[in-house]
């Protein structure tokens, strides 16, 4: 039974409490956005990291530390790019948990000093081993920080600005990449852009490539001593743990208001409301691991990670999901990102020159990542990410052509060496401001309340296996072919066209009932619902929205009602028509 007045009514009664959206909201919630912003610390250190490689990577002071692995083109290559993306898989997978357990702020901290660690170690290069475990390392430290940050600011953000702030992340990332093409040019020039001749120190200095590695550090330590001293812990994090005063009186804080301010009481209940679905779906869903412990909390999330595979109606979202990853992964952006210099190289020549060509790939990634954030909710989902697909695409076959004609002679068409340039900063255009931040956007989209965590889980775990296959096979594609490289991607981008068209639905202002009917099973987000609204009743939110005054007495109730309140019979009948539960 839905509530009275259904969802809309109690949309609109929310709203009336909500403050301004857009970047009026952000204004008007000052501090939280202060917060979010240095939270996004993580994603600078991240999006720094990532850039900074592809310029080391090709500094000659750094090849020699390396006794010339860094230089061999090729498989060798590629596993001291992609050794990080494989340890941010494992951290993100490790973060799942650790989050949960410790906390949003303290598993950052801990995030930090992994990273730390991690980059130490590279600056202690003595051969290509300190590399490779360096880079796994910091991996670690680089996964969790991807997960945990936007976990954070989420749980932080009131509902208005909570896309805004979210998207935060996605800007620092680009901005951190921006940076770090910068800095890789500018140290380029310390002792020389030359070889070192001998052992005369003549060329390049060391301090070439140790400064943008250990540069990292910084707003690192900086994010880590944040969290530790003044940063609030998520008010959701304290519901979890039924640390319930403190949660409220957190989210009052950060609203700059007092504890009884109405919008504040709503937002309270309405965490609170999404804690206990969360409680009673696990309970109908599991009742035979409901013990509390970790075995329990551990062998829930197994069964819900693989009814994501075998429940039909999950499966179809779970390949959209992890489909649309792959596709953003392999259409070259992460190529360009960590190869740059040695693809300008094939094309212009001069390593100075490559990495300023790099550096203002930076710049056009930052800059078009912005259109993003303002109008992805105008124009839909699919429309940005097919127009985005077919300008990559074009650009890649536009490059390709380039190359077969001029390739053999660059000294004789720098015109056309250029030219290629210009279109590979095209390409990271159309990336910008359609795969890069609408694919996430996609991937939280496509699953019902219930099962949103974990298929966002997911989905970011094929992100980072196929950021790991990209940069692992990038170099050995390069070196073997240039001009292929680009067919490669073109083609793979072209088949992620008809993937969106296809079979990627327009997830822009769907309701959750609308995207069970898009997925093959109607009644799945309906029972949701369902639970939902009769929580919200329990607790005295529908009233409480409705511009009554509940009894305290009506909140303390669903604790007694949990274990046998509620849908029961939804899950039997969707058992009965599926075959199992959701």
């Amino acid at each position: 039974m839905a509530p009275p007045g259904g969802a809309a009514a109690l949309s609109a009664a929310r709203a009336k409490y909500a403050g301004p959206t857009g970047l009026k909201g952000i204004i008007y919630n000052g501090k939280t956005s202060a917060i979010a912003f240095f939270a996004s610390l993580g994603g600078l250190v991240y999006g720094y990291n990532q850039g900074m490689f592809a310029q080391v990577l090709a500094m000659p002071s750094f090849v020699r530390a390396t006794n010339g692995f860094a230089a061999t083109t090729g498989i060798d290559q590629g596993l001291l790019t992609s050794i990080l993306e494989l340890g941010a898989w494992v951290g993100t997978l490790i973060n799942g948990w650790l989050a949960d357990a410790v906390g949003r702020r303290f598993c950052c901290v801990i995030a930090v000093v992994v990273f730390c660690v991690g980059v130490i170690v590279q600056a202690a290069t003595e051969n290509k081993d300190y590399v490779l475990a360096g880079r796994f390392v910091t991996g670690l430290g680089v996964g969790s920080l991807s997960m945990v940050v936007p976990l954070y600011n989420a749980e932080l953000a009131p509902p208005e600005v909570r896309g805004a702030l979210v998207a935060v992340q996605q800007l620092a990332i680009t901005f951190g990449i921006m940076v770090s093409f910068w800095i890789g040019y500018g140290t380029n020039y310390i002792g020389g852009t030359g070889e070192v001749v001998g052992t005369t120190g003549v060329g390049q200095s060391r301090a070439a490539w140790l400064i943008p590695i250990s540069i990292q550090i910084l707003p690192a330590l900086v994010l880590g001593a944040g969290m530790l001293l003044f940063m609030p812990q998520s008010p959701r994090h304290l519901m979890n743990k039924g640390r319930e005063q403190e949660c409220l009186d957190t989210l009052a804080r950060l609203r700059n208001k007092s504890v009884d301010d109405m919008g504040v009481r709503i937002e309270f209940l309405e965490i609170k409301a999404l804690h206990e679905f969360e409680v009673r779906r696990a309970a109908q869903k599991y009742p035979q691991y409901q013990d509390g412990t970790f075995r329990s909390n551990f062998m829930i999330g197994y069964h819900d990670y693989l009814s994501l595979v075998t429940n039909p109606s999950l499966l179809k979202r779970s390949m959209v999901a992890c489909l649309t990853m792959t596709f953003q992964q392999w259409n070259g952006i992460n190529a360009i990102n960590y190869y740059a210099p040695f693809i300008f190289d094939g094309l212009v020549g001069g390593n100075t020159t490559n990495l300023l060509a790099t550096g203002v790939v930076g710049i056009i990634e930052f800059v078009f990542t912005i259109p993003a954030v303002l109008y992805v909710d105008k124009f839909g989902r699919k429309t940005i990410l097919i127009a985005g697909a077919i300008g990559m695409a074009s650009c890649h076959f536009i490059v390709a052509g380039i190359i077969g004609a001029f390739g053999d002679d660059w000294a004789a068409h720098r015109a056309g060496g250029w030219a290629a340039i210009v279109f590979v900063w095209i390409f990271v255009l159309n990336f910008a401001y359609s795969w890069g931040p609408v694919a996430w956007i996609v991937v939280s989209e496509v699953y019902p309340l219930s099962m949103r965590a974990k298929g966002v889980s997911l989905g970011g775990s094929a992100n980072w296996l196929n950021n790991f296959a990209v940069g692992i096979s990038t170099s050995p594609f390069i070196a073997a072919s240039n001009f292929g490289t680009f067919i490669f991607f073109g083609c793979v981008t072209t088949i992620g066209v008809l993937w969106v068209f296809f079979l990627v639905p327009e997830t822009k202002g769907r309701t959750l009932e609308e995207m069970d009917e898009l997925f093959g099973e109607v009644g799945f987000a309906q029972d949701d619902l369902a639970v939902k609204a009769g929580i919200e009743r329990e607790i005295g939110l529908t009233a409480l929205l409705g511009g009554e005054e509940p009894g305290m007495e009506e909140e303390d109730k669903l604790g007694d009602k949990i274990a046998d309140h509620g849908s029961d019979e939804l899950v039997e009948k969707r058992e009965g028509s599926n075959g199992q539960s959701s």
